[in-house]
């Protein structure tokens, strides 16, 4: 197979579109992961977050890269009262669309579900390596 990048090119170019995508990212030789607080509500009594989180992990053997991905929510108090607005679709554990927040306490945001996973899936498929979304299992 003609094409193909190196495991070490390939994570290279994925740490790279990663901290694009303004994730916090930490790799070694064969994985990579990332987060990132999409959406901070906080008011005198508590607050509400929600963290985007992803990994995935490079064989280079086989040449495929497993994904996995979720979206934590945390609060601690009393929550500030919140707006939130949530379109999505899921085709077996493929989550995409957006949620945005705004509280009156202010702060709030906005999450793509399917933003970084298209993002790197591209990657990867350009590449010549084959995407595979493990669902059901935290990154």
């Amino acid at each position: 197979m003609t094409g193909l990048l190196s495991q070490v090119d390939l994570m290279a170019s994925l740490r790279t579109r990663a901290q694009g995508l303004d994730l916090q990212v930490r790799s070694d030789q064969d994985s990579l992961a990332g987060e990132k607080e999409t959406i901070l509500a906080k008011w005198p009594l508590g607050q509400r977050k929600v963290a985007y989180k992803m990994s995935m992990r490079l064989s280079e053997p086989d040449h495929v890269v497993r994904f996995r991905d979720m979206v934590k929510e945390t609060s601690k108090g009393l929550p500030p009262p919140t707006l939130t607005v949530e379109t999505t679709t899921v085709k077996g554990w493929e989550r995409s669309g957006s949620r945005s927040d705004s509280s009156l306490g202010g702060g709030g945001g906005k999450q793509d579900y399917g933003q970084v996973r298209e993002a790197l899936k591209e990657a990867v498929s350009a590449a010549g390596w084959q995407f595979v979304l493990e669902g059901g299992k935290a990154p």
